[in-house]
């Protein structure tokens, strides 16, 4: 087995999270009483308890019912901090006065501020710069410098992300897609970090008191550039950065982003209650009856995993309905909030309680989708409260509070915008684009927040709604044309998703302004994109396909499976399919029940692989839907190629690997339409779909990569390079 997968992980970032430290920072000691949050961590964690199960939702959780945590905790172990901070303020002094004495090389820059925009696609951009849209992109490409940014291959964004922060490729830094099989079970498992109980359980009669907590492991290898910084003396502050979950101890804050779950451990589980009987093709539907103008429902929770055999964790509440004001007045966790039909609510805290004092706090919006003549009601997953976070969301642990006492309480969950709500048709398109916005909203509160916190160092921010919001609305776009062009056909449906596009990317522009206006003369700004984008109209069945060629065996003589791999035979199966980006080969001593022997039969069979997928053809189109075909130990010979996928496919624009093919399931056919609202996509040849890179310096290469942005910031901080980072800078450092 890869020590990956067992065992104590061999790095430093393959750790146990368990007591961050809290470093201090110039201005965050200043706003609350903060230092080494392992306190806060031991005494917030002391009675947390966990069930280990997964739960497969749109992508796979780390873990359901994962905490616990008493208000009066809570309150208690904040108090202790400010005592805490009192007594040692004298040596934290000390030990700030140590690191200034390593400060960084010679540099003229004052503070670097990242701009992310997460799947902003140069071609669209060049289209809306070209025809005025966007003044702001145009100014700064101009006075500075504007390129297409290479991004990962696979061009997934947990992978390009991760490149981004590390300087390195996936065979380096272990991240190869969102999800990935366990070796063991071949069970689905999160790619980046995994959320493991207590060792030690005290029962009594039906109850299970943890004595420990959580141990919450990251998979994602090398170290982050930010953490390089720190080690130089340099502050950073890291808003919402994907794949920083789990958080790391810096020289600086961090609140965690992409893969931070929902209360109930999966990646985003919503609930939609309605009294249409026949609304049931959402995961989270729940019919519920109508009594007079009254509804009364349960809102779920995570699992109950302090009581043997306990049901999942409830609140109960009532819904009285106006239907002449199409509002209505919700009643739960002892308050009462109007709601009006077709707007989100703000935040509502819930509380779950598990018996003994112990109680878990979420937070969710309710959307009143429709009042009559069906009750329509969408709830967000219920997502961990950043004023009593029951697992660390922030470095420090009280950042997370701190940012949510100054600001407000916002989204937390790593992929919050529902996606998945609106390709199961339980949330509309208006009711995701406010939802997006609102969130939206929170990240830039947020960032402007850091930038004037962050008087020098580095100050970086990811804003994920460019990539949700081209995700859902790309089918509007015609061939291979952008909303720059022409449209795809007639009508006011094609009308409105062309004006969806150019709103988003106008509304990126007035962001950019904005930040142009705190930046001052010594300030380097880079603005960036993960990734492109391309219309996503065909779906390939990898698993369907390895099936029909004799490469993957069911049992029992079946034809078709469901998800996950459940009825795969492993013993006479050489290869399968789980996940956005390749091929597993099914090893001897790798998978548990590995057939394919590591000699000549292994690259054998993956020259074979290679050779005929790249000739597949799509008898419906006539199109080759693959471009090539990559051998990640060939290609990414790093320490880590072994734990991806043996193969990783490229595809053409407008095709990707099937819905149904990525979740582990055979067919009946290899292809099929993609009838998703999600309609736009990046998991393609990533030649196909760069990103963006724009900055208010000249750059010094003419083909940037997303794995040259580390090396950057630290060349233009005057920091060593290390000599692992495969990128190079591209940044000038004059003015």
């Amino acid at each position: 087995m890869p020590a990956a997968r067992t065992g104590r992980p061999r790095t430093q970032c393959g750790r146990d999270v368990r007591a961050p430290r809290a470093d201090s920072g110039p201005y965050f000691l200043k706003k609350f009483l903060s230092t080494r949050a392992a306190i806060l961590l031991l005494l917030l964690l002391a009675l947390n308890t966990f069930d280990p199960s997964t739960v497969a939702q749109a992508y796979v959780g780390p873990g359901a019912g994962f905490a616990f945590v008493s208000s009066f905790l809570t309150i208690l172990a904040g108090l202790l901090l400010g005592i805490f901070y009192l007594v040692t303020s004298p040596i934290r002094l000390l030990v700030k006065a140590l690191i200034k004495g390593r400060r960084r090389g010679k540099s003229s820059v004052q503070k670097i501020v990242i701009l992310g925009l997460d799947g902003m696609d140069p071609q669209v951009a060049e289209g809306y710069m070209n025809r005025g849209k966007l003044p702001n992109f145009r100014r700064l490409a101009e006075q500075g410098g504007f390129a297409r940014l290479a991004t990962s291959c696979p061009a997934v964004s947990p992978v390009a992300w991760s490149s981004f922060m590390t300087g390195v490729d996936a065979s380096h830094h272990n991240i190869f897609d969102f999800i990935t099989r366990d070796p063991n079970t071949y069970e689905p498992m999160l790619s980046s970090a995994s959320v493991k109980p207590p060792r030690r359980v005290l029962s009594i009669g039906r109850w299970r008191i943890p004595l420990g907590r959580p141990r919450i492991v990251s998979y994602r290898r090398s170290r982050s550039f930010w953490s390089i910084l720190g080690d130089h003396g340099i502050f950073s502050s890291v808003i919402r950065v994907p794949i920083t979950f789990p958080v790391e101890r810096f020289r600086g804050v961090l609140l965690a982003g992409m893969c931070v779950p929902d209360l109930r451990g999966s990646q985003g589980t919503y609930s939609f209650y309605t009294t249409e009987g026949s609304a049931g093709k959402g995961t989270g539907t729940t019919v519920v009856e109508r009594a007079g103008n009254r509804i009364e429902a349960q809102l779920l929770g995570p699992e109950n995993s302090v009581r043997d055999g306990a049901a999942p964790l409830s609140v109960p509440f009532r819904v009285e309905l106006d239907e002449d004001a199409r509002t209505a007045e919700l009643t739960i966790s002892g308050q009462a909030i109007r709601l009006e039909e077709k707007r989100h609510s703000a935040w509502v805290q819930v509380d779950f309680k598990a018996g003994l004092g112990i109680r878990v706090s979420g937070i969710c919006r309710f959307y009143m989708k429709s009042i009559a003549p069906h009750f329509q009601l969408y709830v967000t997953p219920v997502q961990i409260d950043p004023q009593r976070p029951a697992l660390p969301l922030s470095h420090p642990f009280t950042y997370a509070m701190y940012l949510s006492r100054l600001l407000g309480r916002f989204a937390t969950l790593g992929l919050a915008e529902d996606t998945s709500a609106v390709n199961e048709g339980v949330l509309d398109e208006e009711g995701f684009l406010e939802q997006a916005y609102l969130y939206h909203e929170e990240r830039e509160r947020m960032f402007f927040d850091a930038i004037e916190k962050t008087r020098e160092g580095l100050c970086v921010c990811v804003f994920d709604v460019t990539d949700r919001v081209q995700h859902m609305f790309f089918r509007t776009v015609a061939g291979e044309e952008v909303p720059g062009g022409e449209a795809s056909a007639t009508g006011d449906y094609e009308r409105r998703g062309q004006k969806t596009i150019e709103e988003l990317y106008v509304k990126m522009d007035a962001l950019l302004g904005r930040t142009l206006e705190k930046l001052g003369p010594k300030d380097v700004l880079l603005v960036m994109s993960d990734h492109g984008f391309a219309p996503f109209r065909r779906g390939v069945n990898l698993n369907t396909w390895l099936f029909q060629n004799g490469y993957l065996v069911l049992k029992n003589g079946a034809s078709t499976s469901g998800e996950w791999l459940r009825e795969v035979d492993w013993s006479r199966t050489k290869a399968f399919a789980l996940g956005l980006t390749g091929l597993f080969v099914n090893r001897k001593g790798r998978e548990a029940q590995g057939i394919v022997g590591a000699d000549g039969e292994l690259s054998e069979l993956r020259r074979k692989l290679c050779l005929e997928l790249t000739e597949l053809v799509d008898t419906e189109t006539g199109a080759k839907p693959l471009t090539r075909v990559v051998e990640t130990e060939k290609d990414f010979p790093g320490p880590y190629a072994t734990d991806g996928p043996d193969l990783l496919v490229c595809f053409r624009r407008g095709y990707r690997i099937s819905w149904e093919g990525a979740s582990g399931k055979v067919t009946d056919s290899v292809f099929e339409n993609n009838d998703r609202a999600w309609s736009g996509d990046h998991c393609m040849d990533p030649r196909l779909v760069p990103g963006v890179l724009f900055t208010n310096r000249r750059l010094t290469a003419a083909d940037p990569d997303i794995k040259d942005i580390a090396p950057t910031v630290l060349s233009l901080f005057g920091v060593p390079i290390p000599a692992y980072m495969k990128g190079k800078p591209v940044v000038g450092a004059g003015e």
